[in-house]
């Protein structure tokens, strides 16, 4: 169907609006963020109750990070990003929670200390990433997958620091390490020196004093 003269107008003045609302969304995250370092961001699925162990394993991680001074960074959510959030508080630190606009309208869960929204996917994803000394990862779906192979990305091509990316979960990862072992390095897809861009462990303890040996407190896309 062919746009008239006042469609195609019509279409270029909300573009410019939306251009506007995006570096307001960048101009906010910018400003705020960096009064909270240093911070780390958890990822984890939603869909986990509070009774569930990843709930459990994330908040008492989170715990463990805020009482070492670290923020607490997740997608602001229910499920693990709750744990998460309620942990960081629960160890004294700061706990934010960067939520998205969804057509199921998500609400910060209660244990959020600071909350930013956002409309745009790419714009929350730049900020869950830049301010961040280290990426932790509990079991999820799509969501936490597009978020750990992104973190993988950026430190592969150098884009951020080569800080740490850590699994929590050996028997859930297991599949997905056996797949990309056997086909995407095997295949040449990827190099078996990039696996060592993230860690695998069952233990807590052992996850943030891989988080200690790199902490930063910068702006992590900016290159070493």
């Amino acid at each position: 169907m062919t746009m008239n003269k006042f469609e195609i107008h019509e279409l270029r003045k909300e573009e410019s609006w939306r251009l506007f609302r995006i570096m307001g969304e960048f101009v906010e995250g910018f400003d705020v963020l960096p009064r909270f370092l240093p911070a780390v961001t958890i990822f984890g699925s939603s869909r986990i109750p509070e009774q569930h162990p990843y709930y459990k394993q994330a908040r008492e991680l989170a715990k463990k990070l805020g009482a070492r001074g670290y923020t607490v960074i997740t997608g602001g959510g229910p499920g693990i990003m709750e744990g998460a959030n309620r942990g960081g508080i629960e160890g004294g630190g700061h706990s934010i929670g960067l939520n998205i606009n969804l057509s199921q309208e998500q609400e910060p869960n209660p244990y959020v200390t600071l909350a930013l929204k956002f409309r745009y996917f790419f714009v929350r994803k730049v900020m869950l990433v830049k301010y961040s000394t280290a990426f932790i990862l509990l079991p999820g779906g799509f969501g936490t997958l597009d978020e750990l192979f992104e973190t993988l990305t950026l430190i592969q091509t150098k884009k951020i620091r080569p800080l740490p990316v850590v699994l929590i979960g050996s028997e859930y990862w297991e599949g997905l390490i056996d797949w990309l072992t056997k086909r995407a390095v095997a295949e040449g897809m990827i190099s078996s020196d990039e696996m060592n861009l993230f860690q695998v462990t069952d233990d807590l303890d052992h996850a943030i004093d891989l988080v200690e040996a790199s902490r930063f407190e910068g702006d992590s896309s900016s290159p070493p």
